[in-house]
């Protein structure tokens, strides 16, 4: 039996001396002095000694025991920026995050309906990795919780072949172990594996080549990811590559990936330099694309970039424009992240959203690999376009509600049957994954110190779709993936009975317990005002005790032993 520690004010305000670093809601174990916890904090300042090293856990296995690759490759960017932008070392100061908020409670007379699109970018959840990695803790503001949660994989089952939608629907609902008194509802959406009906590919890599891309964990690192990424196309697939800095050039016409030597030889022979004329080397990329569109098949932009644009169209509202209006072209785009120290990590999530893409930061060698094995085809295979999902809770049975994470992902209820308002695309194999803290009938709301005020008014005035016995209903709208903007969607539901609710959270499944326990870990890094900082011992011992063989699971329980040290924490 886990022993659940309540901790309704544990809050610590804490000061890096070098890095000037804060973190509101970190844990302690025991008092903690302001001069101990000042000095912890400084030790802290000097912890890492490279970017991206990680643990190991997720590694690809090499014949020999050698590196894939040669150290030319990874050597860096040779150029003029070699001197001038060197590695800018082991700090997270500079990133630019855009605060995504806390979504408060709802009380469910006043509405019933929580709307939101789906995500499976893992971005936020990379950045931890780094910055652990790298012996730091991460930026609040960097952390978005649905990204942690959907980092993983879960075991809900998949939708078979013959099944009429490319995904399946799992629902579970249990008590709450970090707030008593709430419960948990956790849905799964777990889409079609990777099958042999890849379409044909036309990929266009636009890589930034500026001379903020000099140091070892950026172009580096794109190199080990586009060489990689031949390895998995078909050789009737067409590549093409576009940099941008001061200037944009056609490094590579499409060609065929058959020709491996060609595209590898251009590849290996990047080098950074010069300012960063981000929204051109968009837009080229984008003419490469309609050059090689293949009709019915997948025509996609790859970005890597650290996202440090500085020349021509920086303002991020009006690259957000851009690729809106290249996504009705039937082109989509994805954001890959490099680096630390200058990442702009709030442009390339809204890009790559806008873009019908997926957004991730790769940390290192290993992880580039894995990527692109575990993740790209993924992204080549989309299985559900624009997907959208609305919960309706029943006012009998559930009083008020709190979507934990998706902040940026709010859809208006209106707009759930709007099939002209763009969501998220789900690709083969992925999962999304959300989780809702509710307070049932007949219990008060949580007093929670600095939480947003729950949204109330009048009753509802709609039309239940929920049955009286139900605890919630859960409905998908989704759309083909070559489906244009102005098609119908199709819509799918199921529901999870009030008696489903089970009588605690240890019968609960592996999956609930482990989602459970990351997005209540994700809210004390973000510093969330309904996060109980006091109970990462507990939700470590969960952690812990639902790994299984999982190295994904597995990595996590050393990067939390490593955020413990930092926080001078006792797990």
């Amino acid at each position: 039996m886990r022993t659940w520690i309540d901790g309704s004010k544990w809050w610590l305000s804490v000061h890096q001396s070098m890095v000037a670093m804060a973190l509101a809601g970190l844990v302690g174990c025991g008092d903690m002095s302001a001069e101990s916890t000042s000095n912890n904090m400084a030790a802290t300042s000097h912890g890492g000694t490279g970017t991206g090293s990680g643990t190991g856990a997720d590694s690809a296995p090499q014949s020999n025991g050698s590196p894939k690759y040669s150290a030319d490759v990874m050597s860096g960017a040779a150029g003029d920026a070699s001197a001038s932008h060197a590695d800018i070392g082991p700090t997270n100061q500079g990133d630019k995050f855009k605060p995504v908020g806390t979504n408060p409670f709802t009380l469910t007379a006043a509405d019933p309906l929580s709307t939101f699109g789906a995500d499976v970018d893992t971005a936020s959840y990379d950045l931890f990795r780094r910055d652990i990695g790298m012996g730091q803790l991460p930026q609040p503001d960097s952390v978005r919780l649905e990204e942690w949660v959907n980092a993983f994989k879960y075991a809900d089952p998949a939708p078979a072949k013959e099944d009429v939608h490319p995904f399946k629907i799992a629902l579970e609902a249990a008590p709450n172990p970090v707030r008593p008194g709430t419960s948990l509802l956790r849905i799964g959406i777990k889409g079609r594996p990777i099958d042999d009906q890849k379409k044909p590919t036309n990929l266009v890599v636009l890589v930034d080549v500026s001379g903020s891309m000099g140091a070892t964990n950026k172009l580096p690192l794109v190199k080990v990811v586009l060489n990689e990424t031949l390895e998995i196309l078909d050789p009737t697939d067409t590549v093409s590559i576009v940099t941008y800095a001061g200037t944009t050039a056609v490094k590579l016409a499409p060609t065929q990936a058959k020709d491996k030597a060609t595209i590898s030889g251009v590849v290996n022979s990047l080098q950074s330099g010069g300012s960063t004329a981000g929204a051109s080397g968009i837009t080229l990329a984008y003419e490469q694309a309609h050059k090689a569109y293949l009709e019915g098949g997948f025509n996609h932009v790859l970005l890597c970039t650290d996202g440090d644009f500085n020349v021509g169209i920086s303002n991020t509202s009006e690259l957000v424009k851009l690729i809106e209006e290249k996504r009705k072209t039937g082109i989509t785009l994805t954001a890959l992240g490099f680096g630390n120290g200058n990442l702009n990590d709030a442009m390339m999530e809204q890009v790559s959203n806008k873009g019908n893409g997926v957004y991730s930061v790769i940390t290192d060698a290993d992880h580039a690999i894995k990527y692109v094995h575990e993740r790209m085809l993924s992204n080549v295979v989309y299985i559900a376009k624009d997907m959208k999902i609305q919960v309706e809770f029943n006012p009998k049975t559930v009083k008020a509600y709190r979507l934990l994470g998706y902040e940026d992902r709010a859809i208006a209820d209106q707009d759930f049957k709007n099939d002209l308002v763009d969501a998220g695309e789900v690709g083969a194999g992925l999962q999304v994954t959300a989780l809702y803290e509710l307070v049932l009938t007949g219990a008060e709301l949580p007093a929670v110190e600095g939480a947003p005020s729950a949204k109330t008014g009048p009753d509802w005035g709609g039309t239940a779709t929920v049955a009286a016995t139900d605890l919630a209903r859960v409905a998908i709208r989704y759309k083909q993936p070559g489906a244009a903007e102005t098609d119908a969607a199709t819509e799918t539901a199921l529901a999870v009975p009030a008696s489903a609710l089970l009588a605690t959270f240890e019968a609960a499944s592996t999956d609930t317990q482990w989602a459970t326990a990351i997005a209540a870990i994700a809210e004390i890094f973000k510093g969330s005002p309904y996060a109980v900082p006091s109970a990462l011992p507990s939700l470590y011992a969960t952690v812990k005790a639902n790994l299984g063989s999982d190295p994904d699971r597995q990595e996590l329980q050393v990067l939390l032993e490593k955020a413990a040290k930092l926080l001078g924490v006792t797990l």
